[in-house]
């Protein structure tokens, strides 16, 4: 086994890049990133009729998005036919395999009989050590041979020792009546040639380790470490499902979620690192480990995922955030924006981000920023605007004409106008609220104000004084 740790990804394109697919992938790239390794992707499309380019490319656009880049270049299971071919026959002719020619009416009759019978059904095939003398002129299909004795031992990291006694194993088919090779046989010849030394996947692939490990040893090759991680349930407990938040990451991402914050969430549902719930991508690659694994399905939790992105966000700095912001604005089809625009959003972004737990939320915020004159309030924040907080306003405007604009200056400024007129500044900042963003719920005028400038804001100002009149 090479000494550099090399982990793959290997989801079969039929559909979306489900939470996880996302989440063992996730944790495939972080074992390899934090141990110098490699992360290698390999697409399993070996089901033809239900593989498709689009989830293909569904796979690869979601990957992307969490920033999950992987080495070297995207194999193709349903491209190497001829080697997983090549080593079923090589099986065959080493003697650890061999040629079936049972009918599909004459295994269901086993069957039939074993369960009348109380006996097990697991196949027995009359072929296992016919003489080649006697083979027919007739299909068959390729068998592995399966120990008929003894005990098979997967060494998970994950769920520990697991023995699976091998009479409970069937001599399970390699290559099919068509000269096809099954998804079984694939996914082992392919691990090794890829020079996977640890399969991380779900534990529902858990017994399939034991089948694969027959191919492993009749091949004399080296087997990979094994960890099967617990699956992801909803929160009552139950298989996660769409009306859980089964979705696709794309989904996700349209939703507004940071890909640091999915990253963050991800790796914490099957995983721990002590009491730690908020990280970076550097620290989940230095502590991530075997060790922090549960055996217990995760609950997926949407309030976590919203508090783990809100904390990535307020993180974030200006202009990285910035740039995030915009390739939501880009997916989702919004329109491209002005660079002035993007330029107040910037200004904005330190009082913006924190507490805002989604783009959508901070765009929310963000909408005094992104507005252009005439500013339209809504019908609370026009209630604010009546004949006397028109008539202050107005007075107003003198003072902010002739204010330093800085945070300090305008606070006095502000604060002295309205204890000259015996008001509380609550009274004051409603109106500017309305005049300033069009609502009732807003970042602090202040904020608003330094963000805009002397011009706009006051503009905005007298804009909203002429409505009234």
């Amino acid at each position: 086994m090479s000494e550099q740790v090399v982990t793959r990804f290997a989801p079969s394109p039929t559909g979306y890049l489900h939470i996880g697919g996302a989440r063992t992938a996730l944790f495939n790239w972080l074992f390899a990133r934090g141990r110098g390794g490699k992360f290698l992707l390999r697409i399993e499309d070996t089901d033809i009729a239900r593989s498709t380019p689009e989830a293909t490319q569904a796979i690869i656009d979601g990957m992307a998005w969490l920033g999950l880049d992987h080495d070297e270049e995207i194999v193709s299971q349903a491209g190497r036919a001829d080697r997983h071919r090549a080593v079923a026959l090589e099986l065959l002719e080493k003697g650890a395999a061999y040629k079936c020619f049972s009918t599909q009416e004459e295994i269901e009759a086993f069957r039939e009989a074993a369960r009348e019978e109380k006996r097990s059904t697991l196949f027995v095939s009359p072929w296992r050590d016919a003489d080649p003398a006697t083979h027919p002129d007739a299909p068959y299909v390729i068998r592995l041979k399966t120990p008929l004795e003894g005990t098979t031992v997967i060494q998970d990291q994950v769920q520990g020792d697991v023995k699976i006694r091998n009479d409970q194993l069937d001599d399970m088919i390699l290559l099919r009546s068509d000269g096809t090779p099954v998804y079984m046989l694939a996914v082992v010849v392919d691990d090794h040639d890829m020079g996977v030394t640890h399969v991380i996947r779900g534990d529902d692939h858990l017994n399939n380790a034991a089948r694969q490990m027959g191919i492993y040893t009749a091949m004399g090759w080296d087997l990979p470490v094994y960890a099967h991680i617990p699956l992801i349930h909803g929160p009552d407990g139950k298989k996660l499902s769409k009306r859980h938040g089964a979705l696709g990451v794309e989904e996700y991402r349209d939703m507004g979620y940071p890909a640091a914050g999915m990253r963050n969430y991800l790796a914490r549902l099957g995983w721990s690192h002590g009491d730690d719930e908020f990280f970076t991508d550097a620290q989940a690659m230095e502590w991530f480990g075997f060790d922090g694994m549960g055996k217990s399905p995760a609950r997926f939790d949407f309030k976590k995922l919203a508090n783990i992105c809100g904390r990535h966000i307020a993180a974030t700095e200006d202009a990285a955030l910035l740039q995030e912001l915009l390739a939501f604005l880009a997916v989702t089809g919004a329109d491209p924006l002005p660079d002035a625009k993007k330029s107040l959003l910037e200004d904005a972004m330190p009082f913006l981000k924190e507490r805002a737990k989604t783009f959508p939320e901070l765009l929310d915020k963000a909408a005094f920023a992104l507005a252009d004159r005439p500013i339209e309030p809504e019908e609370k924040a026009a209630k604010t605007l009546d004949p006397v907080s028109i008539g202050i306003l107005g007075e107003l405007t003198p003072h902010l004409q002739n204010a330093s604009w800085t945070r300090l200056e305008l606070e006095g400024a502000l604060n002295a106008f309205a204890e000259a007129r015996e008001m509380k500044f609550g009274q004051l900042a409603g109106p500017l609220r309305a005049a300033l963003a069009g609502r009732s719920a807003t970042p602090s005028v202040f904020d608003m104000m330094l963000v805009l400038g002397r011009d706009e804001s006051v503009a905005r100002i007298e804009d909203a004084a002429k409505r009234a009149a």
